[in-house]
């Protein structure tokens, strides 16, 4: 088999050899209901998946692989790269990486490095649409006056009356 030239040949390879891979699935995870059908090698000395026997599901083989040029690749052409601050952008190549933002970085930093790689014209994977950074002052101050307001009607609710049996918790008659 030929070497493909470029990213895309490699990744039109890769889906149609993934096309033609199987199911690889869990020995007897059919018959056994307490079985899920997550990949385990079979390891048992009589076993009939491991010793290939015909009739029984493949296994998991280097000959299922793609393509080499494919390989690390996302879907879109691109190598991901994961990042977790601005310095990170520094090193980036947007022709040929692109970058997904890490789960852990907050929403402040999320959006400084969005912006950051709108400039760059670095293609960012997992975008979120964030509302863009505000002043919290302006936030806070209605919101403290809508609070204030709420409990001053609260204030003025009479209280609840008790039933009868629980007005005499003295003892008393």
């Amino acid at each position: 088999m030929k070497k493909p030239a470029t990213a895309e040949k490699a990744l039109e390879l890769r889906e149609r050899a993934k096309k033609n891979k199987p199911k690889f699935v869990r020995q007897e995870s059919w018959r056994l209901k307490r079985l899920k059908k997550n990949w385990r090698r079979p390891r048992g000395l009589d076993n009939k998946m491991r010793r290939k026997i015909k009739g029984w599901p493949p296994t998991v083989n280097t000959g299922y692989r793609g393509p080499k040029a494919s390989r690390g690749l996302h879907p879109s052409g691109y190598r991901e790269v994961l990042v977790y601050s601005l310095k990170e952008l520094k090193g980036i190549d947007p022709k040929t990486q692109a970058i997904k933002i890490a789960h852990a970085v907050g929403n402040r930093n999320r959006a400084k490095i969005l912006a950051e790689a709108r400039k760059k014209k670095i293609t960012v994977l997992n975008v979120k649409e964030i509302k863009e950074v505000v002043k919290k002052e302006e936030e806070e101050e209605p919101e403290k006056e809508e609070e204030v307001v709420e409990e001053e009607v609260e204030k003025e609710k009479p209280k609840r009356k008790k039933p009868k049996g629980e007005q005499n918790s003295d003892g008393g008659s």
